[in-house]
């Protein structure tokens, strides 16, 4: 089966599979545990510049989102773990399925090759891990000084027993219990997980799970990952005779876009859902429960899947690049620039920093895509909406506007944040 959507349709698929449009779906804590099953991944990083990438992610899907949800929902119930190089949190229901892959890495047959190295190289540490482990409950790796351990030049750290902590939880011996300061505290798998999930799935279960995985994150894929990358566990040469069948079955679908060179693929249970968006109709589960991304623009975290490795540029035709790891003189917008999102477009983006000795979020720069946006009272309305609403996630006493350059959208915001007493001209009460 073929189908041929138009690249609108595919902006909104992709934006609507990922929850982003038309609108947030989700509230509360149920509604946070549901968006981060609906994302099919959670990208973690540290970095807290404003927040969070990751709370800025389910901030923007979840009506009413708290910073820390994702870790009450992962840690504190137990119905996500985080796992792999590219660190994510995914459904602990899913847990037998990866295990496949933490043994693949373990025995060197696919994945990371490097993690087969550091077994090797670091047995003595791992046992000792182990028993420390088992004797301990939980360990971190603050729990061992550089002055105590043998020291590694490896990418994972400079002592063994970081190194062998590691290895222990990318091959499932180990999960995280809990993080202190975003750092891993690890504990033996029994002790986290389920035991009815501590087993491994049959093979070729697996890897159907881990396509349709792959497919249902990216929503339309070409699926042109090998066994090397951090998505997929399936030796190259038995995915095309797997993907073969899983067509045959109907567990996926080939789609055109118009535009786009390329055949892609997507879950054969979205084919009504694209039915639907290329008919004009907007999924009845997709029903926003109070405004619109046309009503209120929301604002994509840096590691979000859809701005996120290029994709913006594809989708939207949307050069966006995370410059926080460029040089000052290098970076074309800011440290933390994050894309905005107006209706089922990437209008612009704006950097911020949180000045926390005031209390408050200071616009850096904003930067639009089409200069008569800043004319324009549906945009203005929409982009004050959005920033009261981040505002209020970041628990910021007031928004500095002082660097917007356009006036009605100083104005909009003025009226939208109620102006304090202040004699500095575009700082804003929350």
């Amino acid at each position: 089966m073929t189908l041929t959507i138009d690249i609108d349709t595919a902006r909104r698929f992709i934006l609507g599979k990922q929850g982003l449009w038309p609108g947030r779906r989700w509230r509360g804590n149920e509604g946070t545990a549901a968006a981060m099953r609906q994302m099919e991944y959670l990208q973690l990083d540290p970095l807290q510049i404003i927040a969070r990438s990751q709370d800025i992610q389910l901030h923007s899907r979840v009506l009413d989102y708290s910073p820390g949800g994702w870790e009450e929902a992962t840690y504190g119930q137990r119905r996500f773990f985080d796992w792999g190089g590219w660190l994510a949190v995914r459904p602990m229901d899913e847990l037998p399925h990866w295990r496949v892959v933490m043994r693949r890495e373990r025995d060197n047959i696919s994945g990371d090759s490097r993690i087969s190295a550091m077994g090797r190289e670091h047995a003595e540490a791992i046992v000792e891990m182990r028993a420390i482990l088992r004797e301990r409950g939980t360990v971190s790796n603050r729990d061992f000084q550089m002055a105590t351990r043998t020291r590694t030049q490896s990418y994972r750290g400079r002592k063994d027993s970081a190194l062998a902590l590691y290895y222990l939880w990318r091959t499932g011996e180990v999960m995280t219990h809990h993080r202190e300061k975003f750092e891993r505290v690890y504990a033996l798998t029994e002790t986290v997980a389920p035991a009815h999930l501590i087993r491994e799935s049959d093979e070729e279960e697996a890897d159907r799970f881990l396509i349709k995985k792959e497919i249902g994150f990216s929503g339309l894929t070409r699926i042109k990952r090998t066994s090397e990358t951090w998505q997929r566990g399936e030796p190259d040469r038995a995915a095309k005779k797997l993907l073969e069948g899983m067509l045959a079955d109907g567990d996926i679908i080939e789609v055109r876009v118009e535009g786009w060179k390329a055949l892609h693929h997507a879950l054969g249970r979205d084919a009504e859902v694209l039915a639907d968006l290329s008919a004009g109709r907007v999924p009845a589960a997709w029903a926003p429960l109070a405004t619109t991304t046309m009503e209120e623009v929301v604002f994509l975290a840096p590691l979000d899947p859809v701005s996120a490795r290029g994709r913006a540029k594809v989708l939207f035709g949307f050069d966006y690049v995370w410059e926080v790891y460029k040089p000052a003189d290098k970076r074309k917008y800011g440290y933390y620039t994050l894309p905005i999102l107006w209706g089922e477009r990437l209008v612009g983006r704006f950097d911020s920093k949180l000045d926390r000795t005031t209390n408050t979020l200071v616009i850096l720069g904003l930067w639009l895509e089409d200069e008569a946006l800043g004319q324009d009272e549906a945009f203005a309305a929409a982009l004050a909406r959005g920033f009261e609403r981040f505002v209020a996630l970041l628990g910021a006493g007031a928004l500095d506007a002082q660097a917007i350059r356009q006036p009605l959208l100083v104005a909009s915001l003025a009226r939208r944040e109620r102006v304090t007493g202040t004699p500095r001209p575009g700082v804003f009460k929350a």
